[in-house]
């Protein structure tokens, strides 16, 4: 079996749009940049991003963009916008998007786990 050597990208999200972003990471997570790549394998790598704080948001997305969390019981839809979100925790934003845009498999939880904020 071979082995998956792992390297450590960081990348500064200073004055870079959400969505870019998102997509540069989970392009990074899933190893699409790598000559090896298989859909069917985890061989991502670990990904760091740091000033997320800084993050550029464009339009209206703070005030409309909404996220939705169903509880199961009857009346249970929750609603936030991203702006409140943003405020407790910029990571959460970040985490949803990247999470989103990874393949629905079980590989995603693997991924998912590689992406760290400082």
């Amino acid at each position: 079996m071979k082995t998956i050597n792992r390297k450590t990208h960081t990348i500064d999200a200073t004055d870079k749009a959400i969505g870019r972003l998102a997509t540069e990471a989970v392009r990074l997570l899933s190893g699409k940049h790598k000559v090896e790549y298989v859909p069917y394998l985890d061989q991502g790598d670990i990904v760091i991003v740091k000033n997320l704080e800084k993050v550029k948001i464009t339009g209206q997305k703070l005030t409309q963009k909404k996220y939705y969390h169903y509880s199961g019981y009857p009346g249970g839809m929750k609603t936030r916008t991203m702006g409140k979100i943003f405020v407790k925790n910029p990571q959460d934003v970040l985490h949803r998007a990247v999470y989103n845009m990874l393949p629905k498999n079980q590989l995603r939880r693997g991924m998912i786990k590689r992406l760290k904020f400082i």
